[in-house]
Formats: C-alpha cells, sequence, structure tokens
C-alpha cells in the first residue's frame, strides 16, 4: 500500500520531474563502487599525495610508510576506477590524479570533513 503524504510541501508534478531525473541502475552502481574506493585509509592518503604532486612507486610508499608492492596494489584499484593514471618516463613510472574532477572532489570532502571538525 502507498502511503500518501498529507504535508503540502511537493506536488505530484514535481515530484515525478525530480523521480524521472535519477540516474539509472547501472549508472548508480557506478557511483556506488566510485566511493566505496574512498572507503580505504591508504588509498586516501596516496590520493592527498597525488593531489600535491606526481610521484613514482618508491615516493609513495616511503610517504605513505608501507611496501611498494603494497602501494603498487592500491594504485592498481585506483586507476582501475580512473582516479589516477599514470607516465612512464624511462624505467620509471609517474603517478598522478587522472584528472582536476578527482581533484576536486578530494578537495571538497576534505573541506567539509575539516568543516566538522573545527569547534
Amino acid at each position: 500500500m502507498d502511503a500518501k503524504c498529507l504535508c503540502k510541501g511537493i506536488s505530484d508534478e514535481k515530484m515525478a520531474r525530480i523521480k524521472s531525473g535519477l540516474p539509472d541502475e547501472q549508472t548508480t552502481s557506478y557511483l556506488s563502487e566510485f566511493f566505496a574506493v574512498f572507503a580505504d585509509n591508504t588509498r586516501l592518503r596516496i590520493l592527498y599525495f597525488l593531489s600535491q604532486s606526481e610521484f613514482c612507486v618508491a615516493d609513495l610508499a616511503s610517504l605513505v610508510g608501507m611496501q611498494q608492492s603494497a602501494v603498487s596494489h592500491q594504485l592498481k584499484t585506483l586507476r582501475l576506477h580512473r582516479l589516477v593514471k599514470y607516465r612512464r618516463e624511462g624505467t620509471t613510472i609517474y603517478y598522478s590524479l587522472d584528472d582536476e574532477h578527482v581533484q576536486q572532489v578530494f578537495a571538497i570532502a576534505l573541506e567539509h570533513i575539516n568543516e566538522g571538525l573545527r569547534p
């Protein structure tokens, strides 16, 4: 049984228009996967460092305080979700954030969290 709202806030037409704008199931699934990648402290620290500069795996491992193989594993996950990219210079691979959108998402999320931490 559908419950009918008794408040006078939103018309049926407005509800239909808002509902029609909902992304499809596949898109919301991708969005869910995108945000799930951020649910790991190591990946967040890597994203923070990459928001400051590009780094090779050895430098990232030193910054994060982990073995290179563990950092490489996290970078693979971040690459698969198009959050980081790499470029090769000789035998060295340098990682950076994939694009400005990733920088913005990370910066806005960090700003939001920091707002809640201020007295």
